[in-house]
């Protein structure tokens, strides 16, 4: 099902360090495939709530994680109902399938009504998306722009493709995205739907310069622009 599954587990302690857990934290972990994380976080955790689409792994899962503080949640973590799963406070710790980045990074920072945004995510991602999250101007994008407006991202470990099974073909690496809130938004009295309208339009032309793509006094490319800028933008 396009998952990469982690077999070392100095890695996996890694990620579960990475997020800063504390005995009294709700965990949400995507896709816990046989458990390498899991049995990191289930050592620091006061609950983990896992989402798996495997039946055959949800059994191991149960099996394997009977006499813990896990709970285990047969599905797709796409289009479960979260508001029926999740707490007001959780931090999302996962080992993720790599075509799902985008659409997970969306759903949990920008989540559905009655769902509360995660005080922390910690995601193991290819190496290359990673720098695009964390990228800066000059080297803007539109997934780095749409996850910076929430919450602050960082490379926190690289990790070689030789730690996984089956072996991706890239390297991977753990983020961290802390700070987690829809302050920017609100502190400016922005829309985020018109926000990322614009943003949408500007890098979907990101070689031509703004005054040409959104039609305003600017001689500046998208991937040119801080955060502080795009605000100023969207307020018009």
């Amino acid at each position: 099902m396009g998952q990469h599954f982690l077999r070392s587990p100095d890695v996996a302690g890694f990620i579960a360090d990475a997020a800063d857990i504390k005995p009294t934290d709700t965990i949400l972990e995507i896709g816990p495939g046989k458990g390498v994380l899991t049995e990191k976080l289930s050592t620091r955790a006061g609950r983990i709530i896992a989402v798996e689409k495997d039946p055959r792994l949800v059994t191991h899962m149960r099996d394997n994680f009977s006499k813990t503080k896990l709970e285990v949640i047969e599905g797709d973590i796409l289009k479960v109902d979260l508001a029926s799963i999740l707490p007001a406070h959780y931090k999302l710790v996962a080992n993720i399938p790599y075509y799902i980045t985008a659409k997970i990074l969306r759903t949990f920072l920008e989540p559905p009504a009655g769902v509360a945004r995660p005080e922390t995510i910690v995601l193991m991602v290819q190496y290359e998306v990673a720098r695009r999250i964390t990228a800066e101007p000059p080297d803007m994008n539109l997934l780095g722009l749409s996850v910076q407006v929430y919450g602050k991202p960082r490379i926190a470990k690289r990790v070689s493709r030789t730690y996984f099974k089956p072996q991706p073909a890239v390297d991977s690496a753990v983020i961290a995205i802390t700070d987690i809130s829809d302050a920017f938004f609100r502190e400016r009295d922005i829309d985020p739907k018109h926000f990322f309208e614009l943003a949408k339009k500007a890098f979907g032309s990101k070689r031509k310069k703004l005054s040409n793509t959104l039609g305003i006094a600017s001689d500046k490319r998208p991937q040119h622009l801080t955060l502080e800028e795009w605000g100023e933008i969207a307020k018009g």
